[in-house]
C-alpha cells in the first residue's frame, strides 16, 4: 500500500483504515438516534388499543368496541380517520422537517441536526404525556415528527461518513438495530403501563419517549463532526486530524485529498436540488425515491403501528394483544402475508362476522413474527443504508432528504389509510402488500448494484459497471482505469495521469 491507498483489480480505491475503538463508540452513540424513531413506531399502536386512551380522545372508537350489536363487522371496528391522524400526523411533520434538516445538515454539520432533532422530540414527548385534549395530542405528535425528520436525515449520513468502507454497512445497520430496540422497549412499556390502575398508563407510555430523546440529545452534544462535514465548512486542519483519529493511522493523505477535492466540487454546486435531477444523477435519484417507497409498501409499518389493534381485531384480549406486539418486534415476507390473508379470509369472510380459534390466532401471530423477522434482515437496514451511501457529496444532503421525505410521506399515507383499507379490502389487504414485496424484490435483484466495501467517493464505479445505470454515468465521473477523478480534472489541484493498470496516480 502506497500513500495510504491501494487499487484493486477492478480499479476501486481502498484506503488504509483500522477498526478503532473511537469510531465504534462514536457510531454506536450516533446510531441511538434510531431509538426515538423505533420507540415511536412501537408506542403509538399500543396506546391506541388502550381503553382509557380511546375513551378520552376517541370516544366513538371506544363506543364501537363496546357496542357488540351495533358494530359487528370486525374489519371496521377501529376505522376512524381521527384515530389514524394521531399516528400519521407525526410522519407528515417529519416529511416537512426533513427539508429543513437537509439545509442544516449541509450548512452546520450532521451533529447539530442530530442534537436539535433530539431536543424537539423531547418537547413533543412531554406534551404528549401531559395531553388533555386531541389538539394538545396532535401538537405533541407534530413535534415528535420534526425530531424524527432531523434524526433520520442526519444519522445515516453521519454513520456512512464516519465508518471505514469495509465496515460502513455493519455500522450503518446499527441505526436499524436501534430502531428495532426502540420498538421492543416501547412494546414492553405498553404491556406494563396497560396494567397500571387508574387508567393513566398511556401517559407513561407517551411520556417515556423523552428518555431516548435525552440519550440522543446528550450523546450528540459530545459527538465529533465528520471529516466530510468539517471540510465542507472550511475546517480542513481539524478534518484531517479527525480523519486520522477515526482511521487509526496518520497515513490518510490520499483519502483526505479526495475528500477535499470532492468538497470543492460540491461547493460549486449551488443548487443541489436542481442538480440531482440531471441525467448523471438519475441512478441516485431513482434509488433514493424507490427504496423508501418500496419499503413502506411492504406493509411493515402497518404491523408496527397497529399490531395491538390488529390482534384485538382477530380475537386477542387487551393484555394478549400487547404482549403479541412485543413478540413481533423477500420470500419469507410474501409467504407470511399471503398465509395471513388466506387464514383471515377463510375465518372472517367478507362480512367480518367470523372469529378465530386460539390455535388459528396463535398461528397468525407466528406468521406475523416471521414477516417482521424477514423485514429486519432485509428491507429494514436496506432502506436507510443504501440511500445514505450512494450519493456523491454535492447531492448527498438532497439525496438523503428525498429518502427521508419519501419514507415519511408514504408512512403517512399508509398510517392514515390502513384502518379504512382494512375495513374495505379486508383480508385482501395482505395480498396487496405481498404483491408489492414481489415487485420490489425483482427490482432490487436487477437494478441495485453491489456497494459492499466501495468507498463513498468511489461509488460511481459501481454505477458505471451496472448493466442499466451505466449509460447515465459519464466517463469522467469514474476514478481509475483510464479516467481521472472529475474533481481533479475540474479544479486542477494536482495534475494526474491515468494508467489502466494502476489507476489514478498523482504527479507532483
Amino acid at each position: 500500500m502506497a500513500g495510504g491507498v491501494y487499487i484493486d483489480d477492478t480499479g476501486v480505491k481502498h484506503y488504509e483504515a483500522r477498526v478503532t475503538f473511537f469510531v465504534l463508540v462514536t457510531c454506536m452513540v450516533a446510531a441511538t438516534g434510531g431509538l426515538i424513531f423505533g420507540y415511536d413506531l412501537g408506542i403509538s399502536g399500543g396506546v391506541t388499543s388502550m381503553e382509557e386512551f380511546l375513551k378520552l380522545f376517541f370516544p366513538s372508537v371506544h363506543k364501537n368496541q363496546k357496542n357488540k350489536t351495533g358494530h359487528e363487522n370486525n374489519w371496521c371496528k377501529f376505522d376512524s380517520q381521527l384515530l389514524t391522524l394521531f399516528t400519521s400526523s407525526l410522519y407528515l411533520a417529519a416529511l416537512v422537517a426533513s427539508f429543513f434538516a437537509s439545509a442544516m445538515t449541509r450548512k452546520f454539520g450532521r451533529r447539530l441536526s442530530m442534537l436539535l432533532g433530539g431536543f424537539i422530540f423531547f418537547l413533543g414527548a412531554i406534551i404528549n404525556g401531559a395531553a388533555r385534549n386531541i389538539e394538545m395530542l396532535i401538537v405533541g405528535r407534530v413535534l415528535l415528527g420534526a425530531g424524527v425528520g432531523f434524526a433520520n436525515q442526519s444519522v445515516p449520513v453521519y454513520l456512512s461518513e464516519m465508518a471505514p468502507a469495509k465496515l460502513r454497512g455493519a455500522l450503518n445497520i446499527g441505526f436499524q438495530m436501534a430502531i428495532t430496540i426502540g420498538i421492543l422497549i416501547a412494546n414492553l412499556v405498553n404491556y406494563g403501563s396497560n396494567k397500571i390502575k387508574g387508567g393513566w398508563g398511556w401517559r407513561l407510555s407517551l411520556g417515556l419517549a423523552a428518555v431516548p430523546a435525552t440519550i440522543m440529545t446528550v450523546g450528540s452534544f459530545f459527538l465529533p463532526d465528520t471529516p466530510n462535514s468539517l471540510i465542507d465548512r472550511g475546517h480542513t486542519d481539524r478534518a484531517k486530524k479527525m480523519l486520522q483519529k477515526i482511521r487509526g493511522t496518520n497515513n490518510v493523505d490520499e483519502e483526505f485529498e479526495d475528500l477535499v477535492s470532492a468538497s470543492e466540487a460540491a461547493k460549486e454546486v449551488k443548487h443541489p436540488w436542481r442538480n440531482i435531477t440531471k441525467r448523471r444523477y438519475r441512478p441516485q435519484l431513482a434509488i433514493t425515491f424507490l427504496i423508501p417507497f418500496f419499503q413502506q409498501l411492504t406493509g411493515i409499518n402497518v404491523i408496527m403501528f397497529y399490531a395491538p389493534v390488529l390482534f384485538k381485531t382477530i380475537g386477542f384480549g387487551d393484555d394478549a394483544s400487547l404482549m403479541s406486539a412485543v413478540i413481533t418486534g423477500g420470500v419469507q415476507m410474501v409467504v407470511s402475508q399471503i398465509a395471513v390473508g388466506v387464514i383471515l379470509g377463510l375465518k372472517f369472510g367478507t362480512d367480518g362476522e367470523g372469529s378465530l380459534s386460539k390455535g388459528y390466532a396463535e398461528f397468525v401471530l407466528f406468521l406475523i413474527c416471521a414477516y417482521v423477522a424477514a423485514f429486519a434482515w432485509s428491507w429494514g437496514p436496506l432502506g436507510w443504508l443504501v440511500p445514505s451511501e450512494i450519493c456523491p457529496l454535492e447531492i448527498r444532503s438532497a439525496g438523503q432528504a428525498i429518502n427521508v421525505s419519501v419514507n415519511m410521506f408514504f408512512t403517512f399515507i399508509i398510517a392514515q389509510l390502513f384502518l379504512s383499507m382494512l375495513c374495505h379490502m379486508k383480508f385482501g389487504l395482505f395480498f396487496f402488500f405481498a404483491a408489492f414485496v414481489v415487485t420490489m424484490t425483482i427490482f432490487i435483484f436487477y437494478f441495485l448494484p453491489e456497494t459492499k466495501s466501495v468507498p463513498i467517493e468511489e461509488m460511481n464505479r459501481a454505477w458505471k459497471a451496472h448493466w442499466f445505470w451505466g449509460k447515465y454515468i459519464p466517463s469522467d465521473a469514474v476514478h481509475g482505469h483510464g479516467h481521472c477523478s472529475p474533481n481533479v480534472i475540474k479544479f486542477g489541484k494536482s495534475l494526474c495521469k491515468c494508467n489502466t493498470t494502476h489507476g489514478m496516480k498523482k504527479e507532483k
